[in-house]
Order: C-alpha cells, then sequence, then structure tokens
C-alpha cells in the first residue's frame, strides 16, 4: 500500500506539473488550453472525494489507535486537505467563467492557481516527511493489506479510466516528466 500511495503522489505531482505549465503560460500573458485545464482540476476532484479522503478518514482512525502522537499530525493534513479541496473548487468555478467566456482578471486567476499548486506540494511534501514514517513504523503488511481492501477503486484504475475519459489530458501526462 506504501508503494500505491508513493505511486499515486508522483502521479498527482505530474498532473501539478500540467497545471504548473498552463499557469506560467496565463502568467506570460499567454491563453493556455483551458479545456485542459478544467479536465486536471476536474479529475483531481473527483479523485479526492473518491479515493484520498476515504483514505484520510481509514489511516487516520487506525494510526489514531497505534500512534496517539499520530492525532495533531492528521489533523493538520486533513484540515489542509479541505483547504485545497476548497482552493480547487473555486479554481473550478472561475474555470467555469472563463470556458463561458465571462470576464475573468487572467492575473487573479494565474496568481490563485500558482497558490493552489504551491499548497498542494507542500501538502503532498508533508503527507511525504511526516505521515509516509508514521505508516512505515506502524503498520505491518497484514494492516496494510487490510486498509487497502477497505478503499474504493484503485489509483491504475482511475489512470485508465483517466486515459479514456480525457485523452488530451492522459497525452500531457504521459509526456510530463516524472516529477516527485
Amino acid at each position: 500500500m506504501l508503494t500505491q500511495l508513493r505511486l499515486d503522489h508522483a502521479n498527482m505531482a505530474r498532473m501539478l506539473h500540467v497545471l504548473q505549465l498552463k499557469q506560467k503560460a496565463l502568467a506570460k500573458g499567454e491563453r493556455p488550453n483551458f479545456q485542459l485545464v478544467r479536465e486536471v482540476v476536474d479529475y483531481i476532484l473527483d479523485y479526492m472525494d473518491g479515493f484520498t479522503m476515504p483514505l484520510e478518514r481509514l489511516l487516520g482512525e487506525q494510526l489514531h489507535d497505534v500512534a496517539p502522537e499520530s492525532v495533531e499530525l492528521t489533523e493538520r493534513l486533513s484540515t489542509d486537505y479541505r483547504a485545497l479541496k476548497s482552493r480547487l473548487a473555486r479554481l473550478s468555478n472561475d474555470l467555469d467563467m472563463i470556458l463561458m467566456d465571462a470576464v475573468v482578471p487572467m492575473d487573479r486567476f494565474a496568481e490563485d492557481l500558482k497558490a493552489y499548486l504551491d499548497a498542494h506540494r507542500a501538502y503532498l511534501r508533508d503527507e511525504r516527511e511526516e505521515l509516509f514514517p508514521l505508516i512505515r513504523d506502524h503498520f505491518g503488511e497484514e494492516d496494510l493489506d487490510r486498509l487497502a481492501k477497505a478503499l474504493p477503486e484503485g489509483a491504475a484504475a482511475k489512470l485508465e479510466r483517466l486515459q479514456q475519459a480525457y485523452p488530451e489530458l492522459y497525452a500531457e501526462l504521459r509526456d510530463a516528466p516524472e516529477v516527485i
């Protein structure tokens, strides 16, 4: 399961890289492919609801039982994740407006997108540096297998669905460098 979590992090980092390329184009005054940005945002929101939030809940509950010192960390990560989702939802609303040709200040949108990207990368770093070691130290293979079976559809299946549903986004992800 830790291997799957690391793979999920690598895939998310690649999606954030695709968004960063679009954000940099925006900051230069260029008009990126907003439909592609929409696809990335939709996918991340879906992934948050369908995979990450249930995982966070399960891991938090189990970790609190075996490592009471983890409560502060898991609560902070949970709060940070809800804030990420809220930022992304606001970006999603702005994208709706942009795609309907409504007036949205592009400099503000570019700044909001950059702030979201910075926050999401910080969240991934905190998970990797603080949460993953706790999981590794307190869960055996049997525990991790039991947790994995309790989770919704895995990331590999989501990536396959992504390939079918969003061919343009999948092509961008396939060509994006592996960012960890």
